[in-house]
């Protein structure tokens, strides 16, 4: 997601004469589904060639205080560690800032219920142009990086993602961008690690250093994906499919009916080609017509998030078996400001899987 340099309700207008081409299973709870500790190896499968999920209704929302008039929470990035939910998010205030809070719990039925500390008030990370938050463990020098844009691919680093106010203040990637200013997002193998951003243009970039110099030496910028603009807009996540040489890619599109949905690729490695998996309006890999809503269709817009990973290190795993997906959704007769409209956050479970 990007500040307000672009008024996005225009593309959203002109999107629609656009014509675009880790869980275990888990029993209901007055939530919604919710994610279990990590995946089983037993339970390890490839990835379908279509997807059908079920929806949560909405598990985080914003919860203003007295400094911070914020009305909608988004792009999610979750981990767990140490018996807990870590959920970071961007939140967008009334006077259209944007910046980052942080939420945990140990069972996604309190979710709703868990306080959000907002990041600004760690001095160290301070006030200003925040958002779109990672968060991983980089296990090489064991330590938590919150990745993020400001304006420039940044980080903090922390001992302990559950304490909000032991991040660093941040520090760059990159001094300067190379095409995508957006929605940032590191992934390692067992040499390199790479940085993709995307730029609200049908662009996905890619730079990359070695495991040893991260995360320094970021360079060798490429684009590795192109297509029309609002075909690969934004929220971009690049995954490693555990006991399989494939690795996922989902990426943000905006549909001939102006609303946001997934398509997905995937590759041999994290330097190979990206192929089409579940890439079309008619065989998304999230979009409202493979969402079943058991309670009430509360978004028509399945927008940026992440999948629930079965670790939190650098090389985001996920298994292959029931995907579960943590994304931000809004009221379909919402209307106005980017930054104005009322994103919650939602959880997706898929239905067709073969586990």
């Amino acid at each position: 997601m990007h500040p307000g340099r672009r008024p996005r309700s225009r593309y959203l207008r002109a999107a629609v004469t656009l014509l675009l081409g880790p869980a275990m299973a888990l029993f209901a709870s007055p939530a919604g589904a919710a994610p279990a500790s990590p995946t089983a190896a037993a339970d390890i499968q490839a990835l379908p060639n279509s997807f059908q999920w079920s929806s949560s209704g909405q598990l985080i929302t914003p919860k203003p205080d007295a400094s911070h008039n914020v009305v909608a929470v988004k792009d999610p990035s979750v981990v767990y560690a140490n018996g807990k939910w870590h959920v970071f998010m961007t939140t967008a205030s009334t006077a259209r800032g944007w910046s980052m809070a942080y939420t945990s719990f140990s069972d996604w039925s309190q979710a709703s219920s868990a306080p959000l500390t907002y990041l600004d008030t760690n001095p160290n990370i301070g006030t200003g142009y925040r958002a779109a938050p990672q968060v991983f463990y980089f296990a090489p020098k064991n330590q938590w990086y919150l990745v993020y844009q400001t304006g420039r691919p940044s980080y903090s680093t922390s001992n302990d993602p559950g304490n909000p106010w032991s991040w660093s203040a941040p520090k760059d990637f990159q001094t300067s961008n190379f095409g995508g200013a957006l929605d940032y997002w590191v992934i390692c193998d067992s040499s390199m690690c790479y940085l993709f951003s995307s730029g609200d243009d049908g662009k996905l970039y890619r730079s990359e250093t070695t495991v040893g110099n991260f995360p320094n030496g970021f360079g060798n910028n490429k684009v590795v994906l192109q297509d029309s603009q609002f075909a690969l807009f934004e929220g971009e996540a690049v995954y490693r499919v555990q006991g399989t040489n494939t690795y996922l890619l989902m990426m943000e599109a905006i549909g001939s009916d102006g609303n946001r949905y997934y398509r997905s690729f995937t590759a041999g490695g994290l330097n190979g080609q990206w192929q089409p998996l579940a890439a079309g309006e008619s065989n998304p890999f999230a979009r409202a017509n493979n969402v079943t809503f058991p309670s009430r269709a509360w978004t028509k817009d399945i927008s940026h998030g992440e999948l629930i990973r079965t670790g939190n290190d650098q090389t985001m795993t996920i298994n292959g078996c029931r995907l579960q997906f943590l994304y931000q959704g809004r009221d379909p007769s919402s209307s106005g400001d980017y930054s104005q409209l009322p994103y919650r956050l939602g959880l997706l479970t898929q239905t067709n899987d073969s586990c």
